[in-house]
């Protein structure tokens, strides 16, 4: 069953925009979709999908971001930074359990090495596995507490010099989540709450699933219906729940400029949005502080997708025309998938 909402549909373009919407929505099989759409703060959002429609609308509903919580993370940080309560130089271990040996590699993690995925850190850590494959399709994550997250990284013995190599790392962001809670002595809910969400008006985005019916529902390939994701101690790498419309919010904000109200705010949104490393062959994939960077033709794009056991989330803007989009599927990831390219699409290749 498909529905098509358009949202503050009051431009001359808005209407456009919800043809294009519409049409991207039938390359993507999930029994809830959404696609929204913010132009210069104008929205517009498509909701849709195989399943049918609940009580709440779609936009509506609390959606698992997976590592699309990463920019959240990262925007933490830099605020945090920005405040001058921490330094991106300053050294994870040093933060997290000041005096307590550690092999000479994680002494040279920073907290910049750990968000930038330059850590020398595996993607997860390595006693993750044993206890996670049994239940892979139903709760990895659960039975490893933040405890275990900490104590995996103070034994640590990094493959590569810290600052050296790009890795994807779930286990170093999450480990920046539990060093900026031991730094601040705040829990990393209680943090980003503070920091980020209250200021940004994010009332819809939580680490924590909400009340009965107020949250989407994922489903495997076949369409069975999945729990809700339990991160365990990884919850600044993956652990936020958003409705679409809080996420339009999250990345207006990255497109608007310096508000002289909040200068911590504005200098962290701005950190995070500058280009600063490169990776891969010829040094082709351009990243910032927590973006993905690449060019289009309508200037650079900024972007991170994430999934968990049983949905799917991309969010992306386009500083140089004003355009952000936000996508929610509730389906989990496969081969021929084809949302994350949709909403890249959508991303990219939208005239201004």
């Amino acid at each position: 069953m498909t529905d098509t909402t358009a949202v503050r549909v009051d431009t001359p373009g808005s209407p456009d925009t919800a043809r294009l919407l519409a049409e991207a929505a039938r390359a993507v099989d999930a029994p809830d979709l959404v696609l929204a759409v913010s132009r210069n703060g104008v929205r517009t959002v498509h909701t849709g999908g195989s399943g049918e429609p609940g009580p709440v609308p779609r936009e509506l509903l609390g959606h698992e971001l997976g590592s699309a919580s990463k920019p959240f993370a990262g925007l933490l940080l830099a605020r945090l930074v920005a405040q001058g309560r921490v330094r991106y130089a300053d050294r994870a271990a040093d933060l997290l359990a000041p005096g307590f040996p550690v092999h000479p590699a994680v002494r040279r993690i920073t907290l910049r090495h750990l968000l930038t995925h330059t850590s020398g850190l595996p993607g997860l850590p390595a006693d993750f596995y044993p206890q996670a494959v049994p239940r892979w399709s139903t709760d990895p994550y659960g039975g490893y507490p933040a405890d275990r997250v900490v104590r995996a990284f103070l034994r640590a013995r990094p493959r590569h010099r810290p600052g050296t190599r790009w890795h994807y790392s779930n286990f170093a962001v999450s480990v920046l989540g539990h060093t900026l809670a031991a730094a601040t002595g705040t829990p990393w809910e209680v943090l980003l709450h503070q920091q980020v969400l209250a200021p940004l008006g994010l009332d819809a985005t939580r680490l924590r699933p909400g009340p009965e019916g107020a949250d989407a529902v994922g489903h495997r390939r076949d369409g069975t219906p999945v729990p809700a994701l339990d991160t365990g101690g990884f919850t600044a790498a993956g652990g936020v729940r958003a409705t679409p419309l809080d996420l339009l919010t999250f990345l207006e904000a990255h497109l608007g400029g310096p508000d002289p109200r909040d200068p911590t705010l504005s200098a962290a949104l701005a950190d995070v949005s500058r280009p600063l490393l490169r990776r891969g062959r010829r040094h082709a994939h351009t990243h910032t502080l927590t973006w993905f960077h690449h060019p289009s033709p309508y200037g650079p794009v900024l972007f991170h997708a994430g999934a968990t056991l049983g949905q799917q989330a991309f969010l992306g803007f386009r500083p140089d025309t004003g355009l952000a989009v936000a996508a929610t599927a509730t389906r989990r990831v496969h081969r021929a998938d084809t949302f994350v390219a949709t909403a890249y699409g959508l991303l990219t290749e939208t005239p201004p």
